[in-house]
């Protein structure tokens, strides 16, 4: 008589650990872990999780989320120890946070977190980040101009002698082009032949901003202190934390660190605006794509407010969200200036059909049309340098230089019938 062995599935590799105080205080989080990981994850607290990352079996972790909340802010001391010792290990560290302060989230962050995500959790997002996490990160692109960056503190005294013209851009989508456009906007004014005017970049993105990246200039610690209390600081303060592109082109970098976008209020961003606005003739803001509560102090002061969009159906359901949240709140949507980027060639009638289209269901006019600049772009952004000094014939190169021409051309009119 044969018997048969019951054979039992081994349990799955535990790929994924939450660390909380309470998990159960994030149930948000649990089901988006179940959807991800199956049964493939587990839940610890804090202390526990100081044991078992200490333990062989922590090894097949490829990533834990720490989440934390208000409550959380007294006990850091053990929370940077996790994320230390998680470090220590080669285990990715997420951050979820729940009204946690700004000053202690950038302290997590700084120790090593490899992203932060708010709670409660947007939709999708954690599918994103993980995604994110688990691609191996690219070679470094390495080129002559990167192994010496030209970069340098700006070369002039703040004297608050100027009226500059504030100019945002807010890609209405992912991938809009949004930072590409504003960087070579800003390189375009900065570069102007005969008396070009000061020019500034500030990338106000404090999470992926890549204007840093565009013009392969460096993410000093000195933008963290400015941003930490604007309020105290001066002109001269907003200068020591800028770096220079060509000598010509002045930069307030993203910080080093991945930042809240609320690290800072209204009343702050206006300060930094405002200091800006007196010492530059044109000010470029590069925006997040995400609407904050310091979005409305930028609208205000802006003279032109540049929002990036393509011809699809993500691009027109968020301008008419935008449109409806600015008219809500009683805000100047008249300041949009909407810019089309990648649209269709001149002999493309049904692309141009499109466009029209777009912009009649939407009630908008669409002011500037920028063509698709190909591989080219992408190729300038990787080595940290504007499209003037890659490509200087590539087709978008040539509509941003023009657009830029007839801005200064147009503030210098302004500017001498005011004299």
């Amino acid at each position: 008589m044969s018997s048969v062995a019951n054979l039992q599935p081994e349990p799955a590799s535990i790929l994924a650990c939450t660390i909380s105080r309470d998990v159960q205080n994030f149930d948000l989080l649990i089901d988006d872990m179940e959807i991800e990981l199956g049964e493939s994850w587990g839940d610890l607290g804090f202390e526990d999780a100081a044991v078992f990352l200490d333990q062989p079996d922590s090894q097949t972790l490829e990533f834990v989320v720490i989440a934390v909340d208000a409550e959380d802010e007294g006990d850091l001391a053990r929370i940077t120890d996790i994320i230390r010792q998680a470090k220590a290990k080669t285990i990715k560290v997420l951050i979820v946070a729940n009204q946690i302060g700004p000053m202690a989230l950038h302290q997590l962050l700084r120790l090593g977190a490899d992203d932060f995500l708010p709670y409660p959790l947007p939709e999708g997002a954690l599918h994103e980040t993980i995604e994110r996490i688990r691609k191996p990160a690219p070679a470094a692109v390495l080129t002559a101009h990167h192994a010496e960056p030209d970069a340098a503190h700006p070369g002039f005294k703040a004297k608050g002698d100027r009226d500059g013209v504030i100019l945002p851009v807010h890609g209405m989508c992912g991938g809009s082009g949004a930072s590409t456009f504003a960087t070579n906007l800003a390189w375009e004014l900065a570069a102007m032949p005969g008396d070009a005017p000061r020019v500034c970049l500030i990338d106000l993105d404090f999470q992926f901003g890549s204007s840093a990246t565009y013009l392969d200039l460096p993410r000093k610690e000195a933008v963290f202190d400015f941003l930490s209390d604007p309020l105290a600081a001066d002109s001269d303060g907003l200068l020591q934390a800028m770096v220079t592109f060509n000598d010509k082109l002045h930069v307030l970098t993203a910080p080093s660190d991945m930042l809240p976008l609320d690290i800072i209020g209204p009343e702050e961003i206006g300060r930094i605006l405002d200091m800006a606005r007196a010492n530059f003739d044109f000010v470029i803001i590069d925006m997040p794509k995400t609407v904050v509560a310091w979005t409305e102090a930028v609208l205000n002061r802006a003279h032109v407010y540049f929002a990036l969009l393509e011809l699809d159906l993500r691009s027109a359901q968020n301008v008419l969200r935008l449109v409806r949240a600015l008219k809500a709140e009683s805000l100047p949507h008249e300041k949009l200036r909407y810019v089309l980027n990648r649209a269709p060639k001149f002999t493309d009638l049904s692309g141009k059909s499109r466009v029209k289209r777009m912009a009649e269901s939407l009630d908008i006019g669409i002011e500037l049309q920028l063509p698709d600049g190909g591989t080219q772009v992408t190729q300038a952004n990787d080595h940290g340098l504007p499209l003037s000094e890659t490509a200087a014939k590539n087709p978008l190169r040539k509509e941003i230089a023009k657009l830029a021409k007839s801005l200064f051309e147009l503030n210098k009119s302004v500017e001498t019938a005011r004299k």
